[in-house]
């Protein structure tokens, strides 16, 4: 499968500009079998990055633009009524897609976005006493920006701890900026992609990922990492037991993007950052992106 892997991260490319860190990240996540949190200000391609990316899986692809008056219903769905049958139907919500876009989902109220906790989880909604489960492969990428804060309603725990990897996109540099000029009067749009991998080899290599080996050394680092997060005296809440086995699963999907099938300590500490850091509570002032790479410092590496 090296060869879909390395069309899907060209495939990536070619919209987004300069971001192989970015799009290597992203498809960790899917691979993993988690969900993706993008923190960016707005206009640096985070919803260019979703639609690429179900063009190129070859899935469906559904928007969310949260909004303070966005109900539950409005995501999961809702039981509406037939005059001709004289019954409920059950209309879906964009929650029943491959690849779905929450964007700018800290504008949502806590009420709206507690509805993405049970499908984001579980793979199901739940309505009327009725569970109905997703599309296999079931993607979440929702964005917020970190800098506007006037209307947001800010993640509670349960839902940061759902999103397997957190990451920024960040500036382009001069030559990538130049870059993405010349590639818009070249005509390059998300509509020009092919897909390059279909859904069912998407879950075959999500498979293959679970087949990565972590020795009981390196297993063991991860959990010290992850036990160090809930001890440390700057830290008021650390990392659940949910985070270490997305941690876990991340590792095992980098491995296997690097073309390994065991993992190494540098896996570890390259995803660290990235998986850890949005789960956390600092108590001080610190950034708990500084705290994890102190704590990298500390543990001692197997």
């Amino acid at each position: 499968m090296r060869d879909r892997i390395e069309q899907l991260t060209q495939n990536l490319a070619r919209t987004i500009v300069g971001k192989h860190e970015a799009i290597r990240l992203v498809l960790v996540a899917l691979f993993s079998g988690g969900h993706a949190l993008l923190e960016d200000v707005p206009g640096v391609g985070k919803t260019l990055l979703a639609k690429s990316l179900a063009r190129s899986i070859k899935g469906e692809f559904q928007r969310i633009q949260c909004t303070p008056d966005l109900l539950p219903g409005d995501i999961t769905g809702s039981n509406i009524w037939n005059p001709s049958t004289g019954a409920f139907e059950f209309l879906p919500g964009p929650v029943f897609t491959n690849v779905l876009l929450a964007d700018e989902i800290n504008r949502a109220t806590p009420r709206t976005q507690s509805a993405l906790l049970e499908v984001m989880e579980e793979h199901q909604v739940t309505l009327d006493r009725a569970s109905r489960p997703v599309p296999t492969p079931f993607f979440v990428i929702a964005t917020q920006n970190p800098v506007e804060y006037q209307g947001t309603f800010p993640l509670p725990e349960a839902q940061m701890d759902r999103f397997a990897i957190a990451l920024s996109l960040g500036y382009p540099s001069e030559a990538e900026e130049l870059q993405m000029l010349q590639r818009l009067q070249q005509g390059t749009t998300v509509e020009a992609i092919a897909p390059c991998i279909s859904l069912v080899e998407v879950e075959t290599l999500r498979q293959h990922c679970m087949q990565v080996t972590l020795e009981p050394h390196l297993q063991q680092y991860l959990l010290d990492l992850v036990r160090m997060t809930r001890q440390d005296e700057e830290v008021r809440l650390g990392v659940s037991p949910r985070g270490a086995i997305a941690f876990h699963r991340a590792v095992q999907a980098l491995a296997f993007l690097e073309g390994r099938d065991y993992a190494i300590p540098d896996d570890v500490k390259f995803l660290a950052p990235y998986v850890l850091a949005h789960r956390m509570i600092p108590n001080s002032g610190r950034k708990a992106h500084w705290i994890v790479e102190r704590l990298l410092r500390t543990v001692a590496i197997p």
